[in-house]
């Protein structure tokens, strides 16, 4: 049927058993369909291409109602032909684009196949950045559209505290979302691998990622220097002659004098240790199968503790068959004592480092004592070779001193 598609021939139409069309009788190819379940939708018909053997498409423009009255139908389907006038194939295109992933789906499809051999601790960190910070404020959009400037006001967004929240997680859990500079610089960090994710599966061309100057991160910059070491020695001693847990401070002391990482002094195994040539030879660590070399001062710590013949942990636990979790606890009470608030069990690490880099060891040791996988992340230490510098600076200074000036410096 054809006829000029009003509102009163619109509301007049009436399912029948089949679906049928209305066509329209002013502009060839704009249409009403009418399901047999009531629904009524405007369509619009063409042909890709001239000759009877061209392939016919038909688009829906929307349902009946609001926005899609037929005068607004009408028009978006005389756009619909203008573009068909010109060659192109709205239909296509418009299939085309609902396969477009979202950054939503981008992001759900990396934490399924491009995480690589990610550490499930860190997987539940990218986790957490994508689920608080990405998906909230860049989910809805499609992956061929975010650009670098997105990208730097995403960062914007995520440093003033956009998506900060505080949210309920299980009976007794919570989930505190401040935002902040590092949060934003890590985020925008774990975007950029998702968008190289993107790169090399070949859905986008270029990551918007690339290029865009991140905060400077700072979390890793702080360093114990000496005079704290030893307030935090007295601290200790202090602790443990009040009867704070021995297996809390084991554990401190052994970060201090390791440079191992929180979690891999908890779960230690007797049998890692080699007492033979001073070693913890680990199976799992964040970066996979590692040794850490034991200095004198841990080797007398790890044979001064007690061993449980029931437990092959080094620290067990007592309400568990695993190991002892309480050490960040006790050191928050320790720190606070020793007036080191705002210092976490890891910065611990970063002062075995640094006093390390200070007494003269090259950047290859560090990151060897350390287990570091990739050179860059040792590399943060680097400003910290000044000191040895300076210090074979001066004694250089004082000799030539001596043979320049024979009755001193003048």
């Amino acid at each position: 049927m054809s006829k000029r598609l009003s509102l009163s021939v619109v509301n007049g139409a009436k399912p029948r058993e089949k679906d049928y069309f209305l066509w329209d009788a002013d502009l060839k190819g704009f249409g009403l369909k009418v399901c047999a379940g009531g629904r009524k939708s405007y369509v619009c018909k063409y042909r890709v291409g001239t000759g009877r053997g061209s392939p016919t498409r038909r688009m829906t423009i929307g349902a009946h109602g609001s926005p899609w009255t037929p005068d607004a139908a009408r028009k978006e389907a005389a756009k619909i032909l203008g573009q068909v006038a010109q060659g192109a194939d709205p239909a296509k295109v418009k299939q085309a684009d609902k396969a477009v992933l979202t950054v939503s789906e981008l992001c759900d499809r990396y934490l399924q196949v491009g995480v690589g051999t990610k550490k499930a601790s860190t997987l539940a960190t990218d986790r957490g950045r994508i689920e608080r910070h990405i998906k909230p404020l860049m989910g809805h959009r499609r992956i061929i559209d975010v650009t670098r400037a997105d990208v730097s006001q995403f960062m914007q967004d995520v440093a003033v505290g956009k998506t900060a929240t505080d949210l309920k997680t299980g009976k007794r859990g919570r989930a505190i979302v401040k935002g902040g500079k590092g949060t934003a610089a890590r985020t925008v960090g774990l975007l950029g691998g998702i968008f190289s994710f993107a790169v090399e599966a070949g859905w986008i061309k270029e990551n918007p990622v690339r290029g865009v100057k991140r905060f400077r991160d700072r979390r890793n910059e702080r360093f114990l220097d000496g005079d704290e070491l030893q307030t935090l020695g007295a601290a200790l001693m202090a602790a443990e002659a009040d009867g704070e847990n021995p297996y809390a401070i084991a554990i401190i002391r052994l970060l201090i004098l390791t440079g191992a990482r929180k979690g891999e002094i908890e779960s230690l195994r007797w049998s890692e240790v080699d007492w033979q040539y001073s070693y913890l030879r680990l199976s799992d660590s964040k970066t996979g199968q590692k040794l850490i070399m034991l200095n004198g001062a841990a080797v007398q710590l790890l044979k001064s503790l007690p061993r449980q013949n029931m437990s092959d942990y080094v620290f067990p636990s007592s309400q568990s068959d695993g190991f002892y979790v309480g050490a960040p606890k006790v050191w928050r009470r320790i720190r606070n004592a020793a007036g080191l608030f705002g210092v976490r069990l890891h910065d611990l690490r970063h002062s075995f480092a640094s006093m390390a880099v200070s007494s003269g060891a090259s950047l290859p040791i560090v990151g060897t004592l350390l287990g570091h996988k990739n050179s860059s992340t040792t590399s943060r230490y680097a400003h910290l070779q000044e000191d040895p510098l300076r210090s074979v600076s001066d004694t250089v200074g004082r000799a030539m001193q001596k043979r320049l000036y024979s009755d001193g410096f003048k």
